[in-house]
């Protein structure tokens, strides 16, 4: 019988392309993290500072662009 730790070592969940390509085009234009995931027909994005949400907003389209999706974006600091 394998232990949990043995089949949590296995798994490697895959995330959708437009959920990485969110993450590197943050990493790459603002050297922020950020935690990005689907909920529904949404693309919820969370970062860290206020400024660095509004500054998100002003490239609503650009991230819409690089992820190759029509989803509604939702920004959310924490």
């Amino acid at each position: 019988m394998d232990s949990v730790a043995d089949i949590l070592g296995r798994y490697s969940p895959q995330e959708p392309d437009e959920i990485g390509a969110v993450k590197r085009y943050i990493l790459d234009e603002f050297g922020a993290k950020a935690r990005v995931g689907l909920h529904g027909e949404t693309l919820v994005i969370t970062v860290h500072s206020a400024s660095l949400a509004n500054a998100l907003r002003l490239k609503i389209l650009s991230l819409q662009t690089v992820a190759k999706t029509k989803r509604k974006i939702m920004f959310r600091i924490g």
